[in-house]
């Protein structure tokens, strides 16, 4: 994975960021295990990581920066000329995976240092590229006001918007928001996988525009929304929880065929009527389960904060989660130093609170990477660790299901390496890393999961404790 080095700004901007406190996010209320049409699950996640243009990004336009450690996420010169928002809009799309036509979006501002102004905000269904379908664009308020100022490291619920989803699989969601003046550091998410677009600098508020003349500018990571709840019976949600390779590298730009996309249709086709599962991805390129630093030449900005550190807002704080399903650690192992003892020891605090609250947690093997050139990934040693790491999954007990990828995407001719099929890149073209698997492998895995013992964590959980 090639790196790039960030700017001087964006790195003091990170440094002033880890100064301030934990983002509160307010946790809604859990949605019954009966069902109430007053319940909400999410419908969509992208886990807030960091400061653009700190972090890995696939498919991104826009001229690379210098080599270096901090960032492989080419700079959006044209739309973000010094890396912030000028009086101008971005349309996300995104993609929720159960229908529905009550909606609310988050709105983050948690690695920013300054106040954020949306002076509009919309959300309506997607046409084709940055156009919205006539009639659908709703404006977004919050609590009864068309402007909302996000204070940094603050986020912000909408109030319900009516926007009808019939069909998850087809239609996208266009949330449309206008920076009102200097938006300062931007907190993102760098692989989307998924195009979005931007009007240019001082443009202004174009949210309610329904074609994207407006929009000429493109992106495949996401800006500013990190949330997308659903208000409907009978919905639970599962968090697929890990690291890139649960974020989709080397899957297909557009394509949703991450392993969790490929769950989620599987779930689709089990669900009994009148009930929905909805998988929700919260995974950052680079992540890790600890708090071990990189190998020297790594960069631990560009990882997002570790999973014991975001459980609680990317996972216990999301409204209707019923099941997480975790694969990380490879990073602690070949790109931290982390050893296999460490590895389980995060893990056992992760399923320690899982539990706590109730939800059930299923492990998932890693998955090989013997052959990797950078950081320790491909070494004899880290393939010894990560071995041990899924004697543990496996045997131990601690977790409530087993999802066996590494048995999946592993060439039995030639142990600790991937499937030779799965090692491709799907997203640019070209060979993999021998790290990432590809569409196929991404596939592979999603078939690995036992749906059945999910729709029964799912939709039938036993009594929660009381919070």
């Amino acid at each position: 994975m090639r790196v790039t080095r960030p700017n001087r700004a964006a790195l003091a901007a990170f440094a002033l960021v880890l100064l301030t406190p934990a983002v509160a996010v307010a946790q809604e209320p859990l949605a019954a295990a009966t069902g109430s049409s007053a319940s909400w699950a999410d419908g969509w996640t992208a886990s807030a990581q960091g400061v653009y243009p700190i972090g890995y990004s696939v498919g991104q336009p826009g001229p690379v920066g210098p080599a270096g450690p901090g960032n492989t996420a080419p700079l959006l010169t044209a739309a973000f000329p010094d890396n912030q928002a000028h009086n101008q809009t971005v349309r996300m799309i995104v993609q929720p995976g159960v229908e529905g036509s009550r909606w609310r979006v988050r709105l983050t501002n948690e690695f920013g240092t300054r106040p954020v102004t949306f002076g509009r905000a919309y959300a309506g269904l997607q046409r084709i590229g940055g156009a919205v379908v006539p009639g659908t664009n709703r404006a977004l308020t919050f609590a009864g006001r068309r402007t909302v100022t996000v204070p940094a490291g603050r986020t912000v619920l909408s109030d319900p918007v009516p926007v009808r989803v019939t069909d998850a699989q087809s239609q996208h969601l266009a949330v449309s928001l206008f920076i009102a003046g200097d938006s300062g550091p931007m907190t993102w998410h760098a692989a989307a996988f998924t195009t979005s677009y931007l009007s240019a600098p001082n443009a202004g508020d174009r949210t309610a525009d329904l074609t994207d003349r407006a929009f000429p500018h493109s992106t495949t990571s996401w800006f500013f929304v990190s949330e997308v709840q659903v208000q409907r019976r009978d919905t639970a949600t599962v968090v697929a929880f890990g690291d890139s390779i649960t974020d989709g590298f080397f899957s297909t730009i557009n394509g949703r065929d991450r392993w969790p996309d490929v769950l989620q249709r599987r779930l689709d086709e089990r669900e009994p009527a009148g009930r929905e599962v909805s998988v929700v991805t919260e995974a950052i390129g680079g992540n890790m389960v600890t708090r071990i630093g990189r190998t020297p030449g790594g960069c631990t900005p560009c990882d997002g904060p570790p999973a014991v550190d975001r459980l609680d807002r990317d996972v216990l704080q999301r409204p209707g989660v019923r099941a997480v399903i975790l694969l990380e650690g490879i990073n602690d192992l070949g790109g931290g130093g982390a050893t296999a003892d460490q590895v389980i020891a995060g893990y056992r605090d992760i399923i320690r609170r899982v539990h706590a609250r109730g939800i059930k947690i299923i492990g998932a093997t890693l998955t090989p990477s013997a052959g990797t050139a950078f950081g320790l990934y491909g070494t004899p040693e880290t393939d010894a660790a990560r071995r041990a790491v899924n004697t543990f999954i496996r045997t131990s007990g601690q977790f409530d299901g087993v999802a066996d990828f590494a048995a999946v995407t592993e060439d039995p001719a030639n142990p600790g390496h991937l499937l030779p099929a799965y090692d491709t890149n799907s997203s640019v073209g070209g060979a993999g890393d021998h790290l990432h698997p590809n569409r196929a492998g991404f596939i592979a895995m999603g078939e690995a999961v036992d749906v059945s013992q999910l729709l029964r964590f799912a939709l039938y959980p036993a009594a929660r404790p009381a919070a």
